[in-house]
């Protein structure tokens, strides 16, 4: 079977931040408030201009330059995101046309907060096929665009980022192995609202609405941390190492309460997972491909390391990914 590895990371935020003060002016809420409950000081906001594709194009042209390879060898691109610029084209198309990646397949993969993860086990697939030599994953959302902002408890949660990832073919394992789940009965727990959609025999409601994420907080609490917990555990079995063996693990930048809870059903430190939800908020797909640029960068994985990825998101869909970092 043809080794697969991680070559090269890179991530774009937007410069705009919006801290928790800001959000006591917007809505009744407090910094105490927000940051004993999701452990979050400030998030990410996209300017007008900046789309998720923009996003996206930025986090790619970062990944191109950190492996020195030009846009002309990339054989596939694949987009996370749940939020994109529009229906069709999608994303990664429109990222096809800005690199100049003609001889690249391009399409987006929609797994919400889970989307990095499965973007890169649909990437892999292509490549222990030998149908591919290489693939550019990026995750890029814009969810602050479907938020209420006047719902305190879902608009204090999100922000906006991309980050992606290079994968190749090549001589040494780096991506060991991954375990996804999905869960559609509990879909209902978090979901986009329109509350009335354009119909061509009723003029009235031509404009439509904007659509908004709406969710059930502590529902989705037990569910994200046993899912994530068992992707985990999952994964390793499949890899054939021990949660002992692992140097770091990046999860889902959800809730710091979340990531908690996992950490003790793992009977792990939570010292042991990166976390860079203060910063960033939720960016939805875009939070566990962001921290793992940004573990990598700060020298929390290197060269010989067992890494784990995990998420969890609507859909319901959760996720693992078991690396050696090469």
């Amino acid at each position: 079977m043809t080794p697969v590895q991680i070559t090269a990371v890179g991530h774009y935020v937007p410069s705009r931040k919006l801290t928790n003060a800001d959000l006591e002016k917007i809505v009744d809420t407090s910094d105490e408030w927000i940051v004993t409950r999701t452990g979050i000081k400030e998030r990410r906001i996209a300017g007008e201009h900046e789309k998720t594709s923009h996003l996206a194009i930025e986090a790619a042209r970062q990944v191109l330059h950190n492996a020195k390879i030009a846009a002309s060898k990339i054989d596939l691109i694949i987009v996370a995101t749940t939020s994109p610029d529009s229906n069709f084209p999608s994303v990664a198309c429109l990222v096809q046309k800005a690199l100049g990646a003609r001889s690249a397949i391009a399409f987006d993969v929609s797994a919400a907060c889970t989307g990095f993860i499965y973007a890169i086990s649909v990437a892999h697939q292509f490549l222990l096929a030998k149908t591919y030599k290489n693939a550019l994953v990026i995750a890029a959302d814009r969810l602050t665009t479907m938020i209420d902002w006047q719902d305190r408890n879902t608009c204090v949660l999100f922000g906006d980022g991309a980050g992606a990832c290079l994968l190749e073919s090549g001589d040494k394992k780096g991506i060991l192995a991954e375990h996804l789940e999905s869960y559609g009965e509990y879909g209902e727990l978090m979901k986009i609202i329109v509350p009335e959609t354009r119909h061509p025999l009723k003029p009235k409601h031509a404009n439509g609405v904007l659509p908004y994420i709406q969710m059930q907080g502590p529902e989705l609490f037990k569910i994200a941390v046993n899912s994530m917990a068992d992707c985990v555990e999952k994964a390793l079995e499949k890899a054939k190492i021990t949660i002992s063996e692992v140097a770091c693990v990046v999860p889902h930048q959800a809730n710091d309460r979340i990531i908690s809870a996992v950490a003790k059903k793992l009977d792990i430190p939570k010292e042991k997972f990166f976390i860079n939800i203060e910063k960033y908020g939720n960016m939805s797909a875009a939070s566990a491909a962001v921290a793992l640029f940004e573990a990598v960068e700060l020298g929390r994985i290197r060269k010989g390391d067992y890494a784990v990825l995990v998420a969890f998101g609507a859909g319901l869909v959760a996720g693992a990914i078991v690396i050696k970092w090469q």
